[in-house]
């Protein structure tokens, strides 16, 4: 990597650690160019070539919150002995992410990152292959063992992830949840919805 590729790198980490800042000390109101580039020391000029616009800062904020997620999700279901255990694991490391890396979470979640995905979802979800090849895998050799119900890979995803992410956005919204008491009844209600037996 050349000097001015390391140097565009760092500038652009810069951005998003002060945009990451702002968001969880401002909202989304209090993330402008001007609040932005204040905190970062990063012009106007700079922050538009690295990321093309605020929403641009977003959505890579949010993608680089999404790829530590998905690590931790990996992770968990690769440690797991069975399919039982590794999806029980999955829902639990989803909640224990957000309650270590909240402001991760809240930008992960907004409606700006939501209005990204919704309009680069398969861009999106091709930069994230090199993640989401495991959990795949995962899926396909658990379904082959017999654990795993005979659905689609996205439609396992989605039963899985999705009261997850259901219960992360009311608790990050709302805040009437309490996460621990979610990791105690999540993990064994969703393992049911994807069993095969």
């Amino acid at each position: 990597m050349s000097r001015k590729q390391q140097r565009g790198e760092a500038t652009a980490e810069q951005v998003l650690d002060a945009a990451l800042r702002i968001y969880a000390s401002s909202g989304e109101a209090g993330l402008t160019v001007g609040a932005l580039t204040k905190a970062s020391g990063v012009s106007p000029g700079s922050l538009y070539h690295h990321f093309g616009s605020l929403d641009g800062v977003v959505a890579t904020l949010a993608l680089r919150s999404l790829d530590q997620l998905l690590t931790t999700l990996v992770t968990a279901l690769e440690q797991a002995t069975d399919a039982r255990s590794g999806v029980q694991a999955a829902v639990i490391a989803y909640l224990d992410f957000v309650q270590a890396h909240p402001d991760a979470a809240r930008i992960m979640h907004s409606v700006p990152a939501d209005r990204e995905v919704m309009t680069h979802a398969e861009q999106i979800r091709d930069s994230q292959e090199a993640r989401l090849t495991p959990i795949a895998l995962w899926i396909h050799a658990h379904q082959e063992s017999g654990e795993l119900a005979e659905l689609p890979s996205p439609m396992i995803e989605s039963l899985v992830m999705g009261p997850v992410v259901a219960v992360v956005r009311r608790w990050l919204t709302v805040g009437d949840l309490d996460l621990k008491e979610a990791a105690r009844a999540l993990p064994e209600r969703i393992w049911r919805s994807v069993s095969r037996s």
